[in-house]
């Protein structure tokens, strides 16, 4: 009986010392594990959302880029922005306005997420590190830095997602009349995996990864550059207590997407084509309703590029890029401040600029 008084009691202090130890630590600014993995849910889940409520703001518009990019340049079906989107709206009706974004969604959700994530993640160690070599403990990042630190986190986000963005591009190009039609996600997935091969579903990847490098890496950049240049100089009255309004953030991110998608357009548009290259009885803006064949036998993507500007011109390499930009802009600005908005509510302290 007194050993187990002792035990209870031994149990007791070191139940009063570890609490004590918890309460220093709080006390001391130091987050318990729990805490932290916490956090890094809440900020997964609020890259998710962002993504997901972004994207699907502007599926129409993302359809008929990508239905621009990939249509045979011998049967034009989509001429502009405006006349794509009324004859999608006629031929398909509102289900047409939104194919492939449930597939999109199922993309984006996870892209996103880990894209925002990993892009807090090494904006710390490429500081850490900075501040390392430069002897100066209060260092902070530079454009230059900010746009490595986009691109790490671009590249892994797009290589942990790639498959999903393959089969998304198919979903979104077949219509009605396609000859063969995916019933899904996973029936996508599976029939390229049968049929071309599990190489088949990272065709376009090496496009993808060039072209992310500028595009997310120049998005994080600009978007962060911009709102520490406005708190610091405070122009217009734009400013208050150190905070920017959601419209000036959302200006922010306008910028940051107009810059991104322009510079890195052109790859992926070639990123699509070869998306589209083994695909058996494709879609019928890819094949042209069985009139003159465009090449699609693409070897690589300088091939791509090659073939793209020798058959339909330079100007084939910004094919929808006015949807793009109509797409883009508000997307990319949604997303930023639906970012830091639900991360607000879900009482993350870390925000992308600190």
């Amino acid at each position: 009986m007194a050993s187990e008084d002792v035990k209870r009691s031994e149990s007791a202090v070191s139940s009063i010392v570890n609490l004590a130890e918890e309460a220093k630590l709080a006390s001391e600014g130091v987050k318990a594990p729990s805490h932290a993995f916490l956090s890094i849910c809440k900020s997964l889940v609020a890259g998710g959302v962002a993504g997901g409520v972004s994207r699907s703001a502007v599926a129409p518009l993302e359809r008929l880029k990508i239905l621009l990019q990939v249509q045979n340049p011998h049967s034009i079906k989509y001429n502009g922005t405006i006349q794509g989107l009324k004859y999608i709206w006629k031929t398909e009706g509102f289900r047409g306005m939104l194919k492939g974004n449930g597939t999109n969604c199922a993309r984006i959700i996870p892209n996103s997420a880990v894209k925002f994530f990993s892009y807090e993640e090494a904006s710390k160690m490429i500081l850490f590190l900075y501040r390392q070599r430069s002897g100066n403990e209060d260092a902070q990042l530079t454009p230059l830095l900010r746009l490595g630190a986009g691109a790490c986190a671009g590249i892994i986000a797009m290589s942990a997602t790639y498959p999903m963005d393959m089969v998304r591009g198919r979903l979104t190009v077949q219509t009605e009349k396609s000859p063969r039609q995916y019933r899904g996600i996973f029936h996508a997935l599976s029939t390229v995996l049968r049929e071309e091969g599990p190489r088949a579903l990272y065709k376009g990847w090496l496009p993808s990864v060039i072209g992310v490098v500028p595009y997310v890496g120049l998005n994080f950049a600009v978007y962060e550059s911009l709102k520490d240049w406005l708190i610091k100089s405070k122009p217009f009255g734009l400013v208050e207590d150190s905070e920017l309004g959601i419209t000036t953030r959302l200006a922010c991110g306008a910028a940051a997407g107009t810059v991104g998608q322009t510079v890195a357009y052109p790859l992926d548009v070639i990123r699509r084509r070869m998306q589209m290259v083994g695909w058996k009885d494709a879609a019928s803006v890819v094949t042209g309703d069985g009139k003159s064949k465009a090449p699609l036998d693409y070897t690589g993507m300088v091939d791509a590029f090659r073939k793209t500007v020798r058959y339909e011109g330079f100007g084939a390499l910004y094919k929808g890029l006015v949807p793009n930009s109509v797409k883009v802009v508000p997307s990319i600005a949604i997303a930023f401040v639906t970012y830091e908005l639900v991360k607000d509510v879900l009482g993350v302290e870390l925000r992308i600029s600190d």
